[in-house]
């Protein structure tokens, strides 16, 4: 086998966010070297701060968005650093820039998830020039504000370059870690197919069904960053092709999981299920070899043709019953189109075969939103918003730990404490509480580290471990943060450890000031707080709009040649508003039963959605692959009227009185009751595709009535 050969040459690879930790910390190491032959070791140290903190923005992005956010870090913590200086003799006026930068960068979370790593790094600029010994000269002063423009400015020069270097590699292990996803999607199924855990509408198990669809949502918008906007580069046609082949496998794979509970339970039905599942884990393991090709840089599978005569034997059983014959039929076809999509990808991957769906102008809408528009931050100066709430509760909560600090029996690094409340406190409790634990264990580890490390006096490796926990930290921050703790801790003892040889490593201090802004952050999390059920509303409308605008591109009869661009945005856009509403349901468990939305609730919103999603993926599927077999006007009338009924029932103000009335083969209690043709080569599928969006219907009044019974909970708290 190709994946047990490359496994024994290469036992382990690199992950993205190993390649980009490393690639950081050899910044931070050049930054060093340089400023050190330049100025000496207090310029080393100096320059290396403003690396660090300009580095929070270097993740595996294209060199001009590399660009923008390190440099925009970077003149962030410039700014806050020289700051931070001038004030460092004035307690109380200190106490006031911490208060409002902390105010200032969480309110930069506005602009979402790319503001992410700029916004803690006032906080870490603060944290690093607090570290060196107050300057009271201005020259002093203008001379350390030099030394940190000097790293920030070099770093930011090397994070492009690597960015550049960095850039097949990086777009490789997107592709990879979405082909994995895929791999793990498709397991899935096979696991449900051979436990014969289906539910009655065609969902499979929602918190593993949510699970994996969030991982697969995250990497697909990694890669689409990666890949989209290098759409020249000489590998990217086939690449990119492999990762739109990728998205429409999820629509196969959603619309073959329907109907299942009709074929029964005897040993043919089982015996089906069986098969079914061992073409899938066959599928699911040639993306995995493909995934591991990609991330060895190695060529892949050759296109191969998955032969099924198995499952042709087992339809064969059901020959005396003509609707579990169809059934069966149908499954298999639909196990054909999984491996119709598998080789498609193998042979894009190849370069033997790339489809060219979309142009690099049309590829663009897929990427995410770059920039720092102004009308992002207006759209949160209210009391209404959760970002504007944490902001106060930041601002407020570091405020207080800094003075706290100060009257503290230990006062030699106030800034440690900060930093821990800075750390720990996040927009929700959920991430609060999740933070909490994380830094508490990962200070305690890092401080045994340290106190290891200090039975060796040098000072070479000293510098070795801080540049190894900063790459580290930086690494696994959105990967496992109990890592990033463990290293940061470490990274910040020998950084104090560093500037101050004389006062040891201050492993007691670290310790009390970790626990107690572990407690005041967990307290803070109650000040002001943004509790899921305030928000609800607002990605419920989010669920149904989206829904509504797939439905309008789902149903619309396919012409030749014509670009599916719409139908792209409006199912991504559907994915990320369930991913909302799974991402609430995760947090609101965290919060008090008193403020909690209903859990049950919630889950049924996200399986009726599923289901929905499930019947207008194989709509689409029959729409695109048997068109041939539809007749046009009759299919186009049926489309055109399901989808307005399906319109009308996601935007009725009652669901209840607007759903349709059930009709003969609707709600189905066995396959008996389906009375379809069989899915021969010359027999019209016009009756299958009218089943089909009766069923939609069905499942649209579902979701308006899940979608309503939320509302209501939430009305209810």
């Amino acid at each position: 086998m190709l994946t047990a050969a490359l496994r024994r040459r290469w036992p382990w690879h690199v992950p993205a966010h190993g390649v980009n930790g490393i690639s950081v910390a050899m910044g931070v190491l050049l930054v060093q070297l340089v400023s050190g032959l330049l100025g000496g070791p207090a310029a080393a140290f100096t320059a290396s701060g403003g690396a660090i903190f300009a580095s929070l923005a270097d993740t595996p992005n294209p060199p001009r968005r590399t660009w923008r956010r390190v440099g925009t870090a970077a003149a962030a913590g410039f700014v806050s650093s020289v700051l931070v200086m001038m004030l460092r003799t004035h307690d109380l006026a200190l106490g006031g820039l911490v208060t409002v930068l902390a105010f200032v960068s969480s309110l930069m979370l506005a602009w979402g998830v790319r503001a992410g790593p700029i916004s803690f790094v006032p906080m870490l600029a603060v944290v690093f020039t607090m570290a060196a010994p107050p300057l009271p000269g201005w020259m002093q002063q203008a001379e350390h504000a030099g030394w940190t423009a000097f790293g920030s400015g070099l770093y930011l020069a090397w994070s492009v370059l690597a960015a550049r270097v960095l850039q097949p590699r990086y777009r490789g292990l997107a592709l990879a870690g979405v082909l994995e996803a895929t791999a793990a999607l498709l397991r899935s199924r096979s696991a449900l197919l051979l436990q014969d855990r289906m539910r009655p509408e065609g969902a499979p198990p929602l918190q593993d069904w949510m699970a994996r669809q969030v991982l697969l949502d995250e990497r697909l918008q990694t890669a689409r960053d990666l890949l989209f906007e290098a759409a020249d580069a000489p590998d990217a046609p086939r690449r990119i092709a492999v990762l739109l082949l990728a998205i429409d496998l999820r629509d196969t794979l959603l619309g073959s999981e329907l109907d299942l509970d009709l074929l029964g339970h005897d040993a043919p039905a089982e015996r089906l299920r069986s098969q079914l599942a061992a073409t899938v884990d066959a599928a699911a393991g040639a993306l995995d070899r493909m995934a591991l090709a990609l991330q060895l840089g190695l060529p892949g599978d050759a296109p191969s043709v998955m032969h099924r005569p198995a499952l042709t034997d087992a339809v064969e059983q059901f020959g005396a019953e003509p609707s579990r014959r169809a059934l069966a039929t149908a499954l298999l076809d639909r196990s054909r189109h999984i491996a119709d999509d598998l080789g498609r990808m193998q042979a894009a991957l190849a370069g033997i075969d790339v489809p060219k769906p979309l142009s690099p102008e049309e590829l663009r809408f897929f990427v995410s939103p770059e920039g720092w528009p102004l009308a992002a931050l207006k759209l949160h100066l209210r009391m209404s918003s959760p970002i504007l709430r944490h902001a106060i509760r930041s601002a407020v909560a570091l405020g207080a730990a800094y003075f706290l600090a100060l009257a503290l029996p230990w006062a030699s690094h106030p800034h440690w404490l900060v930093l821990s409340v800075a750390v720990v406190l996040r927009g929700n409790l959920d991430q609060t509480l999740s933070r909490r634990d994380a830094r508490v264990a990962g200070t305690v580890l890092g401080c045994l580290l340290v106190l290891l490390l200090s039975l060796v006096h040098a000072p070479l490796l000293s510098s070795l471990v801080f540049l190894v926990a900063a790459g580290t930290a930086h690494a696994f921050v959105n990967v496992r943060y109990l890592v990033t703790a463990t290293a940061a801790t470490v990274m910040a003892l020998v950084q104090a450890h560093l500037a101050d040889p004389s006062g040891g490593f201050g492993v007691g201090e670290r310790l009390a000031d970790t626990v107690l802004g572990a407690l005041l952050a967990w307290g803070f999390s109650y000040v002001l707080p943004a509790w899921e059920r305030r928000g609800l509303g607002r990605l419920v409308d989010r669920v149904q709009a989206s829904l509504r605008a797939l439905v309008r591109e789902a149903l619309r009869w396919p012409e030749p040649g014509e670009r599916d661009v719409a139908l792209r945005l409006a199912r991504r856009e559907v994915y990320e508003a369930i991913g909302g509403i799974a991402a609430s349901a995760q947090r609101t468990r965290a919060e008090p039963q008193s403020v909690q939305v209903p859990l049950y609730a919630m889950a049924t919103l996200l399986t009726q959605c599923h289901v929905l999603l499930a019947q207008l993926a194989a709509v689409r599927t029959m729409l695109t692959r048997r068109a041939d077999r539809l007749d046009r006007a009759a299919s186009e009338e049926a489309l055109r009227t399901a989808a307005a009924d399906i319109d009308r029932l996601l935007d009725a103000a009652d669901p209840q009185s607007a759903a349709p009335e059930p009709q003969s083969g609707d709600t189905v209690q066995g396959v008996g009751e389906l009375r379809l043709p069989p899915l021969t080569v010359n027999e019209p599928l016009l009756p299958w595709l009218q089943r089909r969006l009766r069923l939609a219907r069905q499942g649209a009044a579902r979701v308006a009535a899940a979608a309503g019974a939320v509302r209501a909970a939430q009305r209810r708290r």
